[in-house]
């Protein structure tokens, strides 16, 4: 088996990233729950992609990569990381992004324009296009002297898992250190890699913590991350093959990719109020909104200790329409 220290990282992100108590959420359901602050990972507004990207980048940086391309919707968590990784490391970023989502310049847009990176929209549902425009752009790159590296959709290759196969053990110290153990670690599914890394994990270091993935939009998951956890297993090196029997994904994509609706925004504020931390309105507002319907409906009443996976994706909380009588607009008073 390989080690993942035999793969090349770039110099990326503060880690460990902490694992907190949610000390009023646990008092309020009766559990021990805990967060582990992948927000918190030291690049940009931090999130999941710094540590994929730590390998991505790292093979980039070894092949001699001068431009780094990828791909997304318009308020993309990863896309953004993508262009403020490069930053640090000296290459150039080309954002090449669907209109899906709000593309005014707020939010993750701003952040694009304030990293510099150049980005182009693209009229279209179907990243096989843009992968296409990424490819033509790699040639005509190639023949001005320049080695562009493509990155897919979320970093979620075989190669950026590995970032998260490193958090399930960097959580599993953490909880050793705290005398816990966790029942379950619960995280968003939005394009595959983060949730298969986990599960990775789980197989190498502790098979009796259940990794529970909330999906934010309708791909075939279960497929797609039994994929990647086969391809993780052959970058490994593994001398079995890995299966697909912890996967345990649950659909919460509800009004859509990208819309929260009531019980996205009620889960926004229900983290924000009770314990000051702030999830974002596409990935983990509803990867928590389906937690608290577990722990509400006596669901995980056999399981004590409970790991949420904050993945961040902060700028998308300054794209988002509320309605007017959303409980998370402001009440101001005036004295």
């Amino acid at each position: 088996m390989r080690l993942l220290s035999d793969f090349p990282q770039a110099p990326l992100g503060c880690f460990p990233t902490p694992l907190q108590r949610l000390s009023n959420l646990s008092d309020l359901f009766g559990k021990e729950l805990y967060i582990k602050r992948d927000d918190m990972t030291g690049v940009g507004l931090g999130g999941n992609k710094v540590r994929k990207l730590a390998f991505l980048l790292g093979d980039a940086q070894q092949k001699g990569a001068t431009v780094v391309m990828t791909t997304g919707g318009a308020q993309s968590n990863h896309a953004m990381l993508t262009a403020a990784c490069c930053n640090r490391l000296g290459m150039k970023a080309q954002l090449l992004l669907k209109r899906r989502g709000v593309s005014d310049p707020v939010g993750n847009v701003y952040l694009d324009g304030l990293l510099g990176a150049q980005v182009d929209f693209f009229d279209t549902d179907d990243y096989g296009v843009i992968y296409e425009e990424m490819s033509r752009r790699k040639t005509a790159l190639a023949e001005a002297g320049e080695w562009a590296y493509e990155i897919p959709l979320g970093g979620s290759t075989a190669l950026g898992a590995l970032g998260y196969v490193e958090c399930f053990r960097e959580t599993l110290a953490q909880c050793a250190h705290l005398g816990i153990h966790p029942d379950r670690i619960v995280s968003a599914v939005g394009s595959g890699g983060t949730y298969a890394g986990l599960c990775v994990g789980a197989d190498l270091f502790a098979p009796d913590v259940r990794v529970t993935g909330v999906a934010v939009d309708r791909a075939p998951f279960h497929q797609i991350c039994a994929q990647l956890k086969a391809e993780i297993g052959g970058l490994l090196e593994l001398e079995q093959p890995l299966g697909d029997d912890n996967l345990e994904i649950y659909d919460n994509a509800g009004l859509g990719y990208g819309i929260p609706g009531p019980a996205e925004r009620e889960a926004l504020e229900l983290m924000a109020r009770q314990e000051g931390i702030f999830l974002d309105p596409v990935y983990t507002g509803k990867a928590f909104s389906w937690l608290l319907a577990q722990l509400r409906s006596g669901a995980l009443a056999e399981e004590q200790t409970i790991v949420f996976l904050h993945s961040g994706g902060a700028g998308g909380l300054f794209a988002i329409d509320l309605p007017e009588n959303s409980p998370c607009n402001l009440e101001i008073g005036v004295v």
